[in-house]
């Protein structure tokens, strides 16, 4: 939720901005999360608590994965998407939160990511091949979706900043921190 917050609000840009000696860019003035709407692609243990976190920020949810993940959805008040592509098309954030195997290998195509609006945000925090090779920095390149947060890449670890996202001013990213905590490691 961290990389939703820094993505939406430019977080990392301002504080560049701010350090450099300037005080509130012109890209500044934000928008808030309040009665927009987020996607969830995966309505799984994660995908739940992220719908929950939308909800505490005053936002529609709307879900999309297989029947077994709807029918969750449905039990905690969470609206099914009605398509795939109704999911992309109608989130100003989509997240997902999908294991990666046979049959989810690549499964956001360019097609799907051009469906969304050029204000929306793209949040990957599973695993980069989800998406196409590709796919998410052509989109990025012809403005839809709008920017995207990231903290997983086709190529790990990535070395000298060398992936193709690390050079898109609307990309905020992460060294793949997600799974990283105290916590989690004890």
């Amino acid at each position: 939720w961290g990389l939703v917050l820094a993505a939406w609000r430019r977080i990392p840009q301002e504080m560049t901005y701010l350090r450099a000696g300037g005080w509130q860019s012109p890209q500044a003035v934000g928008t808030t999360l309040r009665d927009r709407t987020l996607g969830v692609y995966g309505y799984g243990r994660i995908g739940a608590l992220v719908a929950g976190y939308g909800r505490a920020f005053g936002m529609r949810v709307i879900a999309w994965g297989r029947a077994e993940s709807l029918a969750r959805a449905t039990s905690d008040g969470v609206e099914p998407a009605s398509s795939e592509e109704a999911l992309f098309r109608d989130a100003d954030v989509l997240t997902l939160h999908l294991a990666l195997n046979d049959g989810t290998r690549g499964l956001v195509r360019q097609e799907h990511l051009a469906l969304m609006k050029p204000t929306s945000l793209f949040v990957n925090t599973s695993r980069a091949q989800l998406v196409a090779p590709h796919a998410l920095f052509e989109a990025l390149q012809q403005g839809r979706p709008g920017a995207a947060a990231v903290d997983v890449y086709e190529h790990e670890p990535v070395v000298g900043g060398q992936a193709p996202l690390l050079s898109q001013p609307n990309v905020v990213a992460t060294p793949h921190l997600g799974y990283l905590s105290r916590e989690g490691l004890e």
